[in-house]
C-alpha cells in the first residue's frame, strides 16, 4: 500500500505516519514528489487496512499496490526520478548522460589516456572496470583496488564522474569509497545479497539487466536495492540472449519506452555489450536516444586491438566524437540536451 501525503503535508506529519508505519512492524519509504509526497510501505505479509493511516494529519489518500514492485513502480511516483551526482551531473533529468570509457582499467596511462579524450569529447562520466567478472577463469580479471585508485585519480583530475563495478560484497567497500556510482553487472542482476549491501550505500547504483532477464525480473532486482533504503538506481538496457548471432546480444529498445511506462527509475543504454561490434554501437546509439532513453554507457579505448577485453566493442576516441554530435543533434527533438 502506497500512503499518500497531501500537497501542504509538512515535514513533521510525514516523519509521523513514517513512525506509524513502522511502530506496526513495516518499514517506510518516504519518496518525494514535485506536488507531494508518497510513503511505501513493506515488509507486510498481506493487504494493510487503509483506515489505519487515513485518519493521520496530512494524509490524503491510501492507495492498493497492484505490482510486486512497490518502491520502483510510477504508483509510487509520476515523475522520473532525477539521480544527483554531484558538480551539476545528473541522470533522468532533461540532460543526456554519456558515460565512456575502458571495459577494463588497464594501467594508469591508459586510463588517463582516454580519460583526456572522454573529457574532451564532452562527457562527464566515466567507465572504467577494476573488477572484471570474465567467462574465462584465465582472462584479465581487472587491477582492483590499484584500478580504483587510477580512477579516483581521473575524477581529481579530469572532473569526470566514475562508474564501476562491484563484483560482491567484498568489493563494494572499495568502490563506494573510490567511485562516484556502483555499477550491479548483469551476472549479478539477481545476486541478492549484493543488491541488498548495495540497498544499503549512500551511493547511486546503476543497475544492468540480465542476460536473460524479463523485465518484471529487472524491475524486482531494483525493488531490492530500494527496499533496503536507497532510492538513486539508474536501469540499464544492455542486450540479451537470443538466436541472433549477427552480435553478440540482441539490443532490447523497446525495452525503454515499457520501463518508463512502468517505473519512474531513469534508464540507460549500453550499445557496447549490446552488440558487440563496433561499428554499431554509434547507430544503436541514435536509436536508443530517439526511442526515450535518459543515458549511454559505451566503452572507448585508444587502442582497441591491444584492448584486455572487449576491444571488438570499443570505439575511439574519434567516433566518441562523432556519437557525441550526433546525440546533440537529435537530442532537441525529444526536448533533451547534452
Amino acid at each position: 500500500m502506497l500512503v499518500m501525503m497531501k500537497s501542504h503535508a509538512t515535514k513533521e506529519e510525514i516523519e509521523a505516519v513514517c513512525r506509524k508505519i513502522e511502530s506496526l512492524g513495516y518499514k517506510a519509504h518516504p519518496i518525494p514528489g514535485i506536488t507531494r509526497t508518497a510513503i511505501g510501505i513493506t515488509g507486510n505479509k498481506g493487504p494493510l487496512e487503509p483506515a489505519a493511516f487515513e485518519s493521520l494529519p496530512g494524509v490524503g489518500d491510501c492507495v492498493p499496490v497492484s505490482k510486486p514492485y512497490k518502491l520502483v513502480g510510477r504508483e509510487l511516483k509520476e515523475e522520473t526520478t532525477v539521480v544527483e551526482l554531484g558538480d551539476g551531473v545528473q541522470i533522468g533529468g532533461r540532460e543526456l548522460a554519456i558515460i565512456a570509457g575502458p571495459c577494463a582499467v588497464e594501467s594508469r596511462d591508459q586510463a588517463r589516456s582516454i580519460a583526456r579524450s572522454v573529457a574532451a569529447a564532452g562527457a562527464r562520466l566515466f567507465r572504467g572496470g577494476a573488477y572484471k567478472p570474465r567467462t574465462s577463469p584465465y582472462s584479465f580479471q581487472g587491477l582492483e583496488e590499484d584500478g580504483l585508485k587510477i580512477l579516483a585519480g581521473i575524477r581529481e583530475d579530469f572532473g569526470l564522474k566514475i562508474v564501476t563495478e562491484a563484483i560482491d560484497v567484498q568489493s563494494i567497500e572499495l568502490v563506494e569509497h573510490y567511485a562516484d556510482v556502483i555499477q550491479i553487472g548483469a551476472r549479478n542482476m539477481q545476486n541478492f545479497s549484493l543488491l541488498k549491501r548495495a540497498g544499503r550505500s549512500k551511493r547511486p547504483v546503476l543497475l544492468k539487466r540480465g542476460i536473460s532477464a524479463t523485465l518484471d525480473e529487472l524491475l524486482m532486482a531494483a525493488e531490492y536495492i530500494l527496499s533496503e533504503g536507497n532510492y538513486n538506481v539508474i536501469l540499464c538496457e544492455r542486450g540479451i540472449r537470443t538466436f541472433a548471432d549477427h552480435t553478440r546480444n540482441t539490443l532490447d529498445l523497446s525495452v525503454i519506452p515499457a520501463v518508463q511506462r512502468l517505473s519512474h527509475l531513469p534508464i540507460i543504454v549500453d550499445p557496447s555489450h549490446g552488440t558487440g561490434r563496433r561499428e554499431k554501437v554509434l547507430p544503436l546509439s541514435r536509436a536508443a536516444i530517439a526511442v526515450g532513453a535518459d543515458g549511454l554507457i559505451v566503452e572507448v579505448h585508444h587502442r582497441p586491438e591491444e584492448a584486455l577485453s572487449d576491444g571488438n566493442q570499443s570505439i575511439q576516441p574519434p567516433e566518441l566524437e562523432q556519437l557525441i554530435q550526433q546525440i546533440g543533434q537529435i537530442a532537441p527533438i525529444l526536448n533533451r540536451t547534452l
